[in-house]
């Protein structure tokens, strides 16, 4: 198979995304700037703060972007195993950290989900994801090729260890149901795509809910959330889907324009994190999410488009950042619309922070460098 141009849609709408953050971030940035520094008291943030750390974990994601295009899949193929293995070590270190309460864990809304000291962070599940990506890929395409899909020791044992562990660090230790969904999602994307028996396909996603299912029953702020949803929370507990919803409400059609959020002065919790959708619906209205929208429909059906044309080892890989992306934008979206329970997890590209930024890029160029080996037939 000859090396060809690859797909620039991808780069082209990922870039695009990344300029609509930074304009949300610069418009809301100095609101957020205010709200904070008169809960400290102090004046630790300028008006430019955030908006210069997005600025720079845009560079940061634009160099890894252009990294995962230019180094060899085949490279990660042939140390897949040490990648998700370091992967799995660092998100070890931060429980450690975590248990001896040290001060380069950073502990907030309940877990402790970064590593780092002042305002440098890192966020090693996000590293995870991507091993994930790599590590099942290699795995499934060896074990197709081998004839072993249907071998417990060969495949099914690895697979459940890894992806056991992985969840077991996320969602248990690090407390972040989200993020777990979104590795999830990339877990049976893969599978689905490797061509194990349906049947197979069907045991592990029964498992996967029992277990998700037994996470939130014995997580008492995920009991409050479902009773919130329900409508059997108070006032307090839907105080963040209430003002998120209103804040899409206020935008309308059009929106209020650039600069003018109210929620995003304080009302609105996690505005530019978890909740920039609802702050984009304020700002540029139902329009502008409805465009937004269609900007990573656009990109994720570029992703769904290639799959058939690649081999084994590019599809599955493909498929999991496929199922990574879908499941943010989905999750996140119907959080804040209300239409499942609330729950902590970025906008792919658009929210604020670095880690979260720069391994979907990553992940993204990998695509991208995928895209330049497509066969002339499905």
């Amino acid at each position: 198979m000859r090396k060809h141009k690859p797909d620039y849609w991808i780069l082209l709408v990922t870039l695009a995304l990344m300029a609509v953050g930074l304009v949300v971030i610069f418009a809301i940035g100095p609101q957020r700037a205010n709200f904070l520094n008169s809960a400290l008291g102090v004046e630790k943030y300028s008006d430019n703060s955030f908006f210069l750390h997005q600025l720079l974990s845009v560079g940061m994601s634009i160099i890894a972007f252009i990294v995962a295009m230019k180094v060899p899949i085949k490279w990660l193929n042939r140390y897949a195993k040490w990648i998700m293995l370091a992967a799995i070590l660092m998100n070890a270190l931060l429980a450690v950290l975590a248990l001896m309460k040290s001060s380069f864990a950073i502990c907030q809304l309940g877990g402790c989900r970064w590593i780092g000291s002042g305002s440098i962070s890192f966020q090693p599940a996000e590293f995870l994801k991507v091993a994930l990506v790599i590590y099942l890929a290699d795995l499934m395409a060896r074990r197709k090729e081998e004839g072993k899909l249907d071998s417990f020791w060969e495949f099914w044992w690895p697979f459940i260890l890894v992806s056991g562990i992985s969840l077991f660090f996320v969602v248990i230790l690090q407390k972040d149901l989200g993020t777990g969904a979104a590795m999830i999602a990339i877990i049976l994307a893969s599978l689905f795509i490797s061509g194990v028996k349906l049947r197979y396909f069907g045991m592990a996603l029964v498992a996967i809910l029992v277990a998700g299912a037994m996470a939130i029953l014995i997580s008492p702020h995920r009991m409050e959330r479902l009773t919130t949803f329900k409508g059997g929370g108070d006032s307090d507990s839907s105080y963040h889907i209430d003002n998120a919803l209103l804040a899409i409400g206020t935008g309308g059609f059009w929106g209020v324009g650039v600069g003018n959020s109210v929620q995003a002065t304080g009302y609105l919790p996690e505005s530019i994190n978890d909740s920039v959708f609802a702050v984009m619906g304020e700002t540029f209205g139902f329009f502008g999410l409805t465009l937004l929208i269609l900007a990573f429909t656009f990109l994720l059906f570029r992703l769904l488009k290639m799959i058939p044309f690649l081999d084994d080892t590019l599809a599955i890989m493909v498929a999991g950042v496929f199922g990574w992306i879908a499941s943010q934008l989905i999750v996140n979206v119907a959080a804040m619309t209300g239409l499942i329970p609330l729950t902590g997890i970025t906008l792919p590209l658009l929210s604020y922070g670095g880690t979260s930024m720069m391994f979907v890029a990553y992940a993204l160029g990998l695509t991208m460098q995928a895209s330049q080996y497509t066969r002339r037939q499905a």
